[in-house]
């Protein structure tokens, strides 16, 4: 059988240290990008925007907002994801366009009741930026495969982050800071629990 993706997820590994003279060429970003655009999202709602910082200075300002993780100005670009939230409002025209396309026809009065169910009782920003975990993780993936090292940073001062790059506070929410290029560093040992712990069969 042909097991090709998980030898990418073996080879992955959180970058700390990335090459700073290296670029990235624009086809394997588009490569990166593009895993993240074919992401599954729930209600089909595609809840990321995808912000790539490239210039010198504003990854240096990143990095400060970051608890000063070096991976985070030495990258060659830092893809910084945004979770939607006030377009997931029911009553949005965004919302509305996309639960016709999952739910077409006479599917759709009943899906957007569903949602305005789900709506009032869901954290709504919290749930956009867990779905942009989703295509987070496939893009690093998708970095793996095309040559590429990442690293998922979840520590970051939200507020200045948004003042750094003009990010609409009211729109959107910082869901996760990727840095990605040539790692400095040799691959550590894969370390993970094995499946016994893991698993459980009922």
């Amino acid at each position: 059988m042909n097991h090709q993706i998980l030898d990418l997820f073996r080879r992955r590994f959180a970058c700390h240290s990335f090459q700073r003279e290296r670029t990235i060429a624009q086809a394997d970003l588009d490569v990166v990008l593009e895993a993240g655009r074919l992401s599954p999202s729930s209600f089909g709602l595609e809840h990321w925007k995808f912000l790539v910082v490239s210039k010198a200075t504003d990854k240096a300002a990143l990095q400060a907002a970051c608890f000063d993780q070096p991976q985070v100005g030495e990258a060659a670009v830092v893809v910084v994801i945004l979770a939607k939230t006030a377009d997931l409002h029911p009553d949005t025209a965004y919302l509305k366009t996309h639960l016709a396309r999952e739910y077409p026809g006479e599917a759709l009065a009943p899906a957007l009741a569903n949602y305005r169910g789900f709506f009032a009782n869901t954290d709504i920003r919290a749930w956009s930026v867990s779905q942009c975990h989703i295509a987070a993780a496939n893009m690093m993936t998708a970095a793996t495969a095309v040559g590429l090292d990442s690293c998922a940073i979840g520590g970051f001062l939200a507020d200045r982050v948004k003042a750094i790059l003009g990010i609409d506070g009211d729109r959107y929410e910082i869901a996760l800071i990727l840095p990605l290029g040539y790692c400095a560093d040799t691959a550590p040992e894969k370390q993970r629990l094995p499946m016994a712990e893991l698993v459980e069969y009922h």
